[in-house]
């Protein structure tokens, strides 16, 4: 049976690593699957990326590098996610893994004008992830965990977008037929984001948010953690 590939494209903050694991960690356990079914590969700094087609899915992480900056790794797992997508391999893209899949298909990345987003937030549903495959399981009024510096200014042509937030018009899409991205962590906890507030503390403030303010926002997301459960299922 193929196994799940999840691409690690960094690493988390090192001491919130000591104590509680790496993305790819994290991501695994939600997807409640055993650790022979999932392949970790490391973009930045492992060997070139296998055929797609000895997966039967794909997930790419979070990484505090930014996808605008190009790096020689970025751009070529970007061009082979290019080749995941045509071949209709399920495909999970979170936070860097979102804008780097819809900028291997064709839309922008870039600072977001409305500034940085960080903590707990409410999800706008799009009408189509109503009936979207992975979307569909998310209830209006969803609330997820957010922590990023850049965003997808411009979607892929054919994308449709499934999800906004209040400061974040593109918090989910599809591209393809079973390829999403969404900017927003599943796999996070509050206790994981509000970390991350924490170290980006005096960036949010010098943009005028109130650190202390976000943090005591931020709760569980359990529908958004049921996201990597049913991607398993589909990947499946």
């Amino acid at each position: 049976m193929n196994r799940i590939a999840i691409v690690k494209t960094g690493s988390t903050l090192p001491h919130l690593a000591s104590r509680r694991g790496d993305f790819e960690e994290w991501i695994l356990s939600g997807m409640g699957l055993p650790s022979d079914r999932v392949i970790v590969l490391d973009a930045q700094n492992g060997p070139r990326l296998p055929e797609p087609d000895r997966f039967s899915g794909v997930i790419v992480t979070g990484s505090h590098a930014l996808v605008s900056d190009h790096h020689p790794w970025s751009e070529r797992t970007a061009d082979w996610l290019v080749r995941v997508v045509e071949s209709e391999i399920p495909t999970l893209g979170i936070c860097y893994g979102h804008q780097l899949l819809a900028y291997a298909m064709g839309g922008q990345v870039g600072d977001n004008p409305n500034g940085l987003e960080f903590g707990t937030v409410e999800l706008d549903l799009a009408q189509e992830a109503r009936d979207d495959t992975l979307l569909s399981g998310l209830q209006p009024g969803s609330v997820v965990h957010v922590s990023h510096l850049q965003s997808v200014l411009r979607l892929p042509s054919g994308a449709r977008r499934l999800a906004s937030s209040a400061m974040e018009a593109n918090q989910a899409f599809v591209v393809g037929p079973r390829a999403w991205g969404v900017q927003f962590h599943p796999e996070f906890d509050a206790e994981v984001v509000t970390t991350y507030i924490d170290h980006f503390r005096e960036t949010l403030q010098r943009q005028g948010q109130d650190p202390d303010q976000l943090i005591a926002a931020c709760r569980e997301t359990p529908q958004s953690h049921s996201l990597l459960r049913r991607f398993a299922a589909i990947a499946s």
